[in-house]
């Protein structure tokens, strides 16, 4: 079963969040973007991908197509494995992070959903399905600064069935207001996006500890400091957790080995798609860090990470970016009914996105 096409799509959601304008990035999000990466084989078969993402599309669309579709056109799309290790050893010198690899993770992606098509089987029962039909998700809410606003976005949450929320703020207030609202059975994290030097996260941490935090994340800069991220952690009681930066399973191996983390967060879409977020199950496995992926996706990125999350030796929480969509590539796969996602169970990812939903939001 060869290769015969790549094709990069661009889609653009409006999205509402219940605050003022914010964003990631140095950048106020208006939409929610997905780059969608299709791949047909001569068998007939087409499998979707998704390639991280955000502001950074437009560099690893251009590195699809310019760099990796000429690189797997002809190839044996059944042989997942050969194909990501070629594809990284090929653009290693374009960077071991980034658009190179993002690209890497969006065809390794679409090449398991050819993958489960081609057996008739969801993705989680070739990776090893564990028995489980749902996943508990954590409501992963928007940098919103306002303490009152968080407040009320976490109490809405708690209100639409959530046990977890997480925030992106980086004020004690912020965390305070959150936890009043929250209660004390309800777990908080805080996604802090590497703000601080050491010495200052160990302070904040401290400030932090009153409010129990289910995990303080990325609270260090540089993000691939990992002894300084390890000192932190042993200088609080707070669980740290960190790996959404990571740029490969490498990488995050490195951050284990440290002892940085109590629970480590690879991205799908950003270190090497399905087949390397299986590695990263491995290794956690093996030293003992619980794993909690980093997904804030609603393209096959998501499906793909609760795939891995069905077949994952131990259970644990999927992150659901806390937004409301004008329209949703996969349906209701997307939404978090009472926390808990829906494992999918058709073919390969379990469905295609909406042709209708691209066709509307398309940009490119």
């Amino acid at each position: 079963m060869k290769i015969t096409r790549v094709e990069t799509i661009v889609v653009k959601v409006p999205y509402r969040h219940g605050g003022p304008p914010t964003g990631f990035g140095g950048r106020v999000w208006t939409t929610l973007d997905t780059l969608l990466v299709r791949v047909e084989t001569d068998d007939g078969l087409t499998g979707w991908g998704e390639a991280f993402g955000y502001n950074v599309i437009p560099a690893t669309k251009a590195a699809i197509d310019e760099l990796i579709a000429p690189l797997v056109v002809g190839r044996d799309a059944g042989a997942i494995a050969d194909l990501s290790l070629y594809l990284q050893r090929t653009l290693h010198n374009f960077g071991r992070g980034g658009p190179a690899i993002y690209g890497v993770s969006g065809i390794d992606i679409a090449l398991w959903d050819i993958a489960g098509k081609a057996a008739k089987r969801p993705l989680h029962r070739l990776l090893g399905h564990a028995g489980r039909d749902a996943i508990p998700a954590y409501a992963s809410l928007m940098r919103y600064g306002d303490p009152a606003l968080v407040g009320r976005k976490t109490a809405e949450a708690v209100e639409r069935g959530y046990r977890h929320v997480k925030l992106h703020e980086r004020e004690v207030p912020a965390v305070r207001a959150a936890r009043e609202a929250a209660g004390a059975d309800v777990a908080i994290m805080l996604d802090t996006n590497c703000p601080w030097t050491v010495t200052e996260a160990v302070a904040m941490a401290r400030a932090l500890t009153p409010y129990d935090l289910h995990w303080l994340e990325e609270p260090v800069w540089p993000p691939e400091d990992y002894g300084g991220l390890a000192e932190v952690r042993r200088a609080t009681r707070i669980p740290i957790a960190a790996g959404e930066n990571a740029g490969s399973v490498t990488d995050l191996a490195h951050m284990m080995d440290a002892r940085a983390v109590t629970y480590v967060q690879p991205s799908a879409t950003k270190i090497g798609g399905v087949s390397a977020m299986n590695a990263v199950l491995a290794l956690a496995t093996s030293r003992e860090v619980a794993v909690v992926p980093h997904a804030p996706y609603f393209g096959p990125g998501l499906l793909a990470t609760l795939h891995v999350l069905a077949a994952a030796p131990a259970a644990t929480l999927f992150e659901r970016l806390y937004v409301d969509l004008d329209a949703s590539l996969f349906g209701d796969l997307v939404d978090a009914v009472d926390g808990r996602m829906r494992i999918p169970s058709g073919p390969g990812l379990g469905a295609d996105p909406d042709p209708d939903v691209v066709t509307r939001f398309r940009a490119t």
